[in-house]
């Protein structure tokens, strides 16, 4: 307990096949293997997960680093399984990652180094590898590169977290949880210390066709966070509404009304209007990315359907979490 300098936690949910690369990274560090643990709090526990944790357990045994595997059945979300992970972690200093990551072999040597004996919280640098012309998600995903503060890397010292009571478990997608902790770190006045020689690779998983549509479920926990952090919000997510969201829902929802009511010119206006918006919002999408025939069918289809499904899914955050939201 004396030499343990750090505590890695690595929730995880139904990936195996990744969770054993990136064990493979937290094994091979260069940071002597008696001064870290890695915490892995299986959310949805299955046998492959733990028979890969066994076995990474078997080849470590003899010199470290020691892995500890906490089943937490669920899902609860990754917020709570990184909660479960602190708290269970032996180290006063943590170092969280996620089990789609792939840390550089001097991560945890290089962010000790930049935290000091006295930092409390270090963010780090996320590489996001791409080969070609992205996709449209592939270009979004890589916007973590650039982000404030992410999970997939960061360090915090045990003490800051309990003072925090960690990681708000209402937010039970991996979407805005880090987002929430940032913003509790500026409001508590903690020093968030900048570790960029601190790497971790974070690799674009691959996608299914139309996944932009599933993933505009996770702005209902942009409500959650827009109750409890207005000013910041709008300073870093989102600084006015999508306003040409609700244009192209308004437009669409006019063309058949107009029609049922008799209003035909209206009806006309409102459909051409729809196809305009929807139009340029394919357009914004499509510049800068792959001009495959299937992506430019996607962006196609799923520029018509992102903006409903955007607003509906604002609206069951507004209403779930009793916020004013647009």
């Amino acid at each position: 307990m004396d030499d343990l300098a750090v505590s890695v936690v690595v929730p995880t949910c139904g990936r195996p096949e990744l969770l054993n690369r990136c064990l493979r990274a937290l094994c091979y560090q260069t940071l002597a293997a008696v001064r870290y643990e890695v915490v892995i709090v299986d959310d949805r526990p299955n046998p492959k997960t733990e028979e890969i944790v066994a076995a990474w357990r078997r080849w470590t045994a003899p010199h470290g680093p020691a892995l500890v595997y906490l089943p937490n059945p669920g899902p609860h979300g990754p917020a709570a399984a990184r909660n479960r992970g602190w708290r269970a972690a032996r180290s006063q200093l943590i170092a969280f990652t996620d089990d789609d990551t792939v840390p550089d072999a001097q991560w945890l040597e290089k962010g000790l180094a930049a935290l000091g004996p006295k930092g409390e919280v270090l963010r780090g640098r996320i590489v996001m590898p791409l080969d070609g012309t992205p996709t449209d998600y592939e270009r979004d995903a890589k916007q973590l590169e650039t982000a404030d503060f992410v999970t997939a890397n960061c360090f915090c010292r045990k003490s800051v977290l309990e003072t925090l009571q960690g990681f708000d478990e209402r937010f039970r997608m991996a979407w805005r949880e880090d987002s929430d902790l940032y913003f509790r770190l500026l409001e508590l006045g903690v020093n968030v210390i900048d570790g960029p020689q601190a790497v971790v690779v974070h690799p674009v998983r691959p996608a299914p066709w139309g996944v932009s549509i599933s993933q505009q479920k996770k702005i209902l926990f942009d409500a959650l966070l827009y109750k409890k952090h207005p000013q910041l919000y709008r300073e870093k997510i989102r600084a006015k509404p999508r306003w040409d969201y609700y244009g192209i829902v308004a437009m669409l929802l006019a063309t058949p009304l107009g029609i049922a009511v008799g209003y035909l010119p209206v009806a006309a206006a409102a459909g051409a209007g729809w196809l305009f918006m929807t139009a340029r919002f394919c357009m914004q999408r499509l510049r800068g990315t792959s001009m495959t025939l299937s992506h430019i069918g996607e962006m196609i289809v799923t520029s018509a359907l992102i903006p409903p499904c955007a607003l509906f899914w604002r609206m069951v955050g507004a209403l779930r979490f009793r916020v004013p939201f647009t």
